[in-house]
């Protein structure tokens, strides 16, 4: 398991430690809370799986967590060529800006797929 301090990526989900939640962000509702962080339409969905957390939505591209604990775990939930779990830091009250990965096509921007 990688743990992860400041900054760091799970396939095409990208993990960055901010000083406070943007005033546009709106606490997560229904499926969110759950854990599911980062759905996929193949269902290898990124999932918190341990610890305990808020949830907050920005756009398609950008969510934001709120540790409630030390740390809570994200794990990569497809059964094989599964990314590594990675464990996010910094005690209660950190903030993790979560961010989806984009490429640019000629039909213009998408999400990556993992």
């Amino acid at each position: 398991m990688q743990t992860i301090q400041q900054m760091g990526a799970q396939g095409d989900v990208l993990f960055r430690r901010i000083e406070a939640l943007p005033k546009e962000a709106k606490p997560s509702e229904g499926k969110d809370i759950q854990g599911v962080l980062v759905y996929s339409d193949s269902g290898h969905h990124h999932v918190l799986e341990s610890g305990q957390f808020k949830l907050f939505t920005g756009d398609e591209l950008v969510s934001y967590l709120k540790l409630e604990t030390d740390s809570v775990d994200v794990v990569h939930t497809r059964p094989y060529d599964t990314h590594e779990t990675i464990r996010l830091t910094g005690g209660p009250g950190t903030i993790w800006q979560v961010l989806r990965q984009r490429e640019h096509t000629p039909e213009g921007w998408r999400m990556v797929a993992d």
